[in-house]
């Protein structure tokens, strides 16, 4: 039972939330000047050649100066990195399986990596509403810009439920093993799956009382 306090701050500061108050001067930059940049960058690493290693290490180094103006502690954002890395090298690892299958590899988690850090500067400097506004500014259909501010905000719902349902179940155990915490785990999906579901008919509902409409 006493894991569950640990975990919950770690998803909620650095995943969640990741935004980090500050005055720095890449703080003050306007969002849309922040995205704009952030997708140039992305763009450029996603076109860059797969043997343009002094272009990447340019493009870190600038990464790695934007960090350093931002304020923002890099272990923090090291941290953060480290937790979406996992995700970058299991996409690069099936490059692996063609011709120059290693130099692919390397150039596609060099690739990655940049382009995480790149989002992971950009949220951590900018709030998640003011790329909404941006998003509605660039005209973004209106459908995925009400979906993606729904989503964040129920996502710290959802964790708490989550949080919730492992101490309930916890609570009422005492058996230990791996293989009947795989069972708990699971259990606790399912019914995390089932109470998601009905919250959001319960709030569709209350949003279409209340006139809501796209």
């Amino acid at each position: 039972m006493a894991a569950a306090p640990e975990v919950r701050p770690l998803v909620h500061d650095e995943l969640l939330n990741p935004y980090r108050h500050g005055a720095s001067l890449i703080h003050r930059l306007p969002a849309p000047v922040k995205l704009l940049g952030a997708a140039a960058c992305v763009l450029v690493s996603v076109l860059l050649p797969r043997t343009a290693w002094p272009a990447y290490a340019g493009m870190g180094a600038g990464l790695l100066l934007v960090a350093l103006l931002s304020s923002v502690p890099l272990r923090y954002l090291g941290r953060r990195l480290l937790l979406a890395e996992p995700f970058a090298v299991g996409v690069a690892l099936l490059a692996l399986l063609q011709d120059h299958g290693l130099q692919v590899f390397l150039a596609m988690l060099a690739k990655s990596t940049l382009c995480l850090s790149c989002i992971i500067l950009l949220n951590s400097t900018t709030r998640f509403t003011d790329l909404l506004q941006v998003f509605r500014r660039l005209r973004v259909p209106a459908l995925l810009v009400v979906t993606l501010a729904l989503m964040h905000r129920y996502l710290f719902v959802l964790v708490d439920e989550t949080a919730r349902l492992r101490r309930a179940r916890r609570s009422r155990t005492f058996t230990t093993g791996r293989v009947f915490g795989w069972g708990l785990t699971a259990t606790v999906a399912a019914q995390l799956f089932v109470r998601t579901s009905e919250r959001a008919e319960r709030v569709y509902a209350a949003m279409c009382a209340r006139g809501w409409k796209l």
